[in-house]
């Protein structure tokens, strides 16, 4: 019964401890989550920003697993190379041992103190209106429950060193081979290396002896490296070709530093007992110690080798097309993001941007075809057009589910903001159709236009051109100090609008225009105001986020 009781206290240990660490990453990340697009924009600096930019955000975050399904989406939607990823994924191996560094820290005699950051970080969050502050004091009272975890396991770890026979179990388990394979077993049904080495972490500072000690240990520590790709292996699952190389790079990484230090470890048996067990005297803080040491190793023998690491992922993944693999630019949504929301409304920023695109060129498209009375693109046009709506509504639904996760009212802000957008790049694409019809009425009762009124609407959709880019550029920077420009654009081309309308009523009044001109004339100027309104809206969406001029 004793032996069952420690079982338990030791499983609420470390759900406690994982449900800390949970608390402590999640905010940590909001809190951080600026800095972690800024970080993740500056990956293609070199090798070494890359490695830091890796174990920064592992280290904010609290797993490598959820850094490297990160970096696998990155890949996937096309906004990072294979080789920043590889540099990145080094890092993450570094990151993710802090957590072994804190579970050795049990030995410390920090409860008391470190529990009342649950209390004090309950009530911030309870008591504040404000979204950073409730951050603040959920990730304090993650750290608190961190310490909680640790101290349950330390004491069902006291029970179980009591018991002579887990004892002499884990004496039994000298087997090098069998201590990875069950490091790499565990840890891949775990789906967490730092849960698995905070446990045998937490063992070892107990007394409990691995192995009649020496470096039997550490070969299950090599083996929770290798069973913590499998996260990210099965998140590859459905991604193209350099997402399924970034995987594969990752699990060449573990693999061959794995195998390295296992050789080293066979071939110098007293290596724990000569190094981390004379450097520091709690077994604890010499798995933690050993732990880092190994991945910073791995990670200066092999960055010079990035570019190989590369080379052999595509040979394991070759370049072959396989039937039915979608063409054309990746999308910029991905299931992997979602567990970052900050990065995931990011990509849909950018996707909104470029679906914006598109529908201003069908719009360029449309208005030449009209001005040349051309029906030949009409087909093309409304091909487009759909193609924008089924993107939209693709945009629409991944925000319904960004928007489902636990995001800061500033990402609430800025959803709502994209959502807003989305209905104005749809009216965009209408007013195209709205154009390919009036080409049909000019074609079919073969109406012309006045001398130099091409010329005029020319001039008219140009400001529209000017308007955009200052639209998509106040957009792109999220600066309302820009929209006076937009503004002053706007009012221009709701003036032309004004002077063709007056001078075709001049026209037609004496006696220069055809009546039957008015109606698609009064119609098309008119749908390119709208237009000019509609690339307003866009812009005027960043004071929903960021305030006025």
């Amino acid at each position: 019964m004793e032996i069952f009781l420690a079982i338990v206290a030791l499983l609420a240990g470390l759900g406690t401890f994982l449900l800390g660490f949970k608390l402590l990453g999640d905010n940590m990340e909001k809190l951080a989550s600026g800095g972690l697009k800024r970080m993740f924009g500056k990956t293609a600096k070199s090798r070494l920003a890359g490695v830091g930019i890796g174990a920064a955000a592992t280290a904010i975050v609290q797993s490598s697993s959820v850094t490297t399904v990160m970096v696998v989406g990155f890949v996937n939607v096309g906004v990072m190379s294979l080789y920043q990823a590889t540099a990145i994924i080094m890092g993450c191996n570094i990151g993710t041992t802090i957590t072994g560094h804190i579970t050795s820290m049990q030995s410390i005699p920090l409860i008391e103190v470190a529990t009342l950051f649950t209390l004090v970080g309950i009530f911030m969050d309870m008591f504040s209106k404000g979204d950073k502050v409730k951050s603040a004091g959920l990730l304090l009272a993650g750290l608190g429950l961190v310490f909680v975890g640790l101290e349950l396991m330390g004491d069902s770890m006291a029970q179980f060193a009591d018991d002579q026979t887990l004892g002499n179990f884990l004496a039994m388990a000298t087997n090098p081979f069998l201590m990875l394979l069950a490091g790499l077993a565990i840890t891949a049904v775990v789906q967490s290396s730092s849960a698995v080495t905070s446990v045998v972490i937490s063992m070892a500072a107990n007394g409990l002896v691995f192995g009649g000690g020496g470096n039997s240990v550490l070969f299950l520590i090599l083996g929770t490296n290798i069973g913590t790709c499998v996260t990210a292996l099965l998140s590859s699952i459905g991604t193209n070709r350099n997402a399924r190389r970034a995987c594969i790079i990752h699990l060449m990484f573990n693999t061959f530093g794995a195998i390295i230090f296992f050789i080293v470890l066979l071939c110098w048996p007293s290596f724990m007992e000569m190094t981390f067990a004379a450097w520091f005297p709690d077994a604890g803080q010499q798995i933690a110690m050993f732990h880092t040491f190994f991945n910073v190793v791995c990670t200066l023998i092999f960055l010079p080798f990035t570019k190989v690491f590369v080379k052999l992922s595509g040979i394991l993944i070759p370049e072959k097309k396989k039937k039915g693999e979608e063409k054309g630019a990746p999308s910029l949504m991905d299931e992997r993001l979602l567990g970052t929301p900050a990065i995931a409304i990011e990509q849909l920023s950018s996707a909104r941007l470029q679906l914006a695109d598109i529908a201003m060129e069908n719009l360029r498209t449309a208005f030449d075809a009209c001005i040349r009375r051309d029906e030949s693109v009409t087909e093309g046009i409304l091909k487009t057009n759909e193609e924008i709506l089924t993107k939209s509504r693709e945009i629409t639904d991944y925000l319904v589910r960004v928007s489902g996760e636990d995001i800061s009212m500033h990402d609430e802000q800025i959803v709502s903001a994209l959502h807003h957008n989305l209905g104005d790049i749809v009216r965009l694409a209408e007013l195209a159709d709205n154009l390919t019809k009036y080409t049909h009425r000019e074609v079919k009762y073969d109406l012309t236009f006045s001398s130099g009124v091409n010329e005029q609407l020319e001039e008219m959709f140009k400001k529209i051109e000017s308007l955009y880019a200052a639209a998509r550029g106040t957009l792109e920077e999220s600066d309302p100090g820009r929209l006076a420009g937009v503004d002053a654009l706007e009012d221009e081309v709701d003036a032309m609008r004004k002077k063709l309308i007056d001078d075709h009523i001049e026209r037609l009044n004496g006696g220069y225009c055809k009546p039957e001109n008015s109606n698609v004339f009064i119609n098309l100027v008119s749908n390119l105001e709208r237009a000019g309104d509609h690339l307003s809206y866009l812009a005027h969406s960043v004071e929903e986020v960021y305030g006025g001029k």
